[in-house]
């Protein structure tokens, strides 16, 4: 049975999922802003993320909130729960007319996801997770794959834009990784890269950048589906709420596999990028 915080969340992510839709086809008339150097927003992400935080305000209003278009909301950093919400993960792709985003939300207390809801409207995909409940996809159970090392693996991966100083080092990761690596897809959505993960559909992913809102649910879906989530060094990924604002590298897999592309990060230099 769905607990009561994913039930509320689900109700919010759809909600927003059905703003994304309602605009998809008018994409020519939607105000569009530039927060950072190639990083939009529009005017349907302040709407999804309104129509989320109406459900939280009006349920938990004693909870902190942190949107990726809000910003912190409601207390203070140090607040023991905390919605943190996504509410188009993805903007770029939908911006584009490419069906592949998201809503993500997820319920963290002092700094860890404790329940996470990840929202395909396209798809009508539902993956939601509990810590010590597992990870759903439509309400079946789902796992990590079973691969043992790289060869042959399929790997995910992002290039953000506050990243790119860096690209050099990511290209060279990736130039290693692709002699063993069946292929390496890059989406453009961070949060349906872990919810893939912990869904099996593919074996590992890495990125540096994200932020709390990108990967909180996701993170938690990966570890309860039987996964890693570590940063480049192999470390704790660190708070997922207002304490945690600066983004982070992060990996995701199977333990095998979380743990072999960690090392091959270190190896080819790439995590010496960070230091």
């Amino acid at each position: 049975m769905q607990k009561p915080a994913v039930t509320l969340m689900v109700k919010a992510a759809r909600a927003a999922g059905n703003v994304l839709l309602r605009h998809m086809h008018r994409l020519e008339s939607l105000n569009v802003v530039e927060k950072g150097r190639m990083d939009y927003a529009s005017e349907v992400d302040g709407l999804a993320e309104k129509e989320i935080i109406k459900e939280f305000r009006r349920a938990t209003p004693d909870y902190a909130i942190l949107g990726e278009e809000s910003g912190p909301l409601n207390s203070s950093p140090h607040a023991r729960y905390t919605w943190v919400i996504d509410p188009l993960d993805g903007t770029s792709n939908y911006l584009h007319g490419i069906p592949h985003f998201c809503v993500s939300i997820a319920l963290v207390e002092n700094g860890e996801p404790i329940h996470g809801v990840i929202f395909d409207p396209l798809r009508n995909e539902l993956f939601t997770s509990s810590r010590g409940s597992g990870t759903t996809l439509n309400d079946k159970r789902v796992r990590v794959t079973e691969r043992k090392d790289l060869n042959g693996a399929m790997l995910i991966t992002g290039f953000p834009p506050r990243e790119r100083a860096r690209a050099s080092e990511h290209l060279k990761c990736l130039d290693v990784l692709l002699t063993e690596a069946e292929d390496i897809r890059r989406t453009g959505s961070a949060a349906l890269d872990l919810a893939y993960v912990a869904a099996g559909r593919v074996d590992g992913y890495f990125e540096a950048g994200v932020k709390p809102w990108d990967i909180a649910a996701g993170a938690l879906m990966v570890r309860e589906a039987g996964g890693k989530v570590v940063d480049f060094r192999g470390r704790s990924t660190g708070p997922m709420d207002n304490r945690g604002l600066a983004g982070r590298p992060l990996v995701a897999g199977n333990l095998k596999i979380a743990d072999a592309l960690q090392t091959k990060i270190v190896n080819t230099g790439y995590a010496a990028a960070f230091d």
